[in-house]
């Protein structure tokens, strides 16, 4: 009796909220719509694995499984931000890189799947098209 009283309390204490993100999403895609705000296009495939939820959601097992999976069939490569590196800006993995260049997880695909490039960027619409450079005939994905 009591739990449902609370859910439903929760729930009117929550609507305002609710509108005001359902207000937010609706101006965020007029923009969009209306071209006041750009999306960008590389002209290849590109499979984002990312949330607004923080870590334990599964984003890098489903990298992993997704690398497996595509590599023998395509030139998947992976971008991420490079969360807790000690670096800035754009770095494409080789041979002397560490987790404290890249970050933790990209340094796993990095040693799991050696010939797939691995690269990290704060900057997507940066990133991307400098790991298309550094690696031309590559197609992506990208993981926050």
């Amino acid at each position: 009796m009591f739990s449902n009283w609370f859910l439903k309390s929760f729930r009117i204490l929550l609507l305002p909220f609710s509108i005001i993100y359902w207000l937010a999403v609706w101006i965020r895609n007029f923009f969009y719509d209306t071209k006041i705000l750009r999306s960008s296009s590389f002209g290849l495939p590109i499979i984002c694995v990312g949330n607004i939820s923080v870590g334990g959601t599964g984003k890098s097992p489903m990298v992993e499984f997704l690398i497996g999976h595509l590599k023998d069939k395509f030139k998947p490569a992976t971008l991420s931000r490079g969360y807790k590196r000690k670096t800035t800006g754009y770095v494409l993995a080789n041979e002397h890189t560490t987790s404290l260049d890249i970050g933790d997880e990209p340094m796993l695909f990095h040693q799991k799947f050696p010939d797939v490039p691995v690269a990290v960027g704060e900057e997507r619409l940066v990133a991307i098209p400098q790991l298309l450079h550094d690696r031309p005939g590559y197609t992506g994905h990208y993981s926050r």
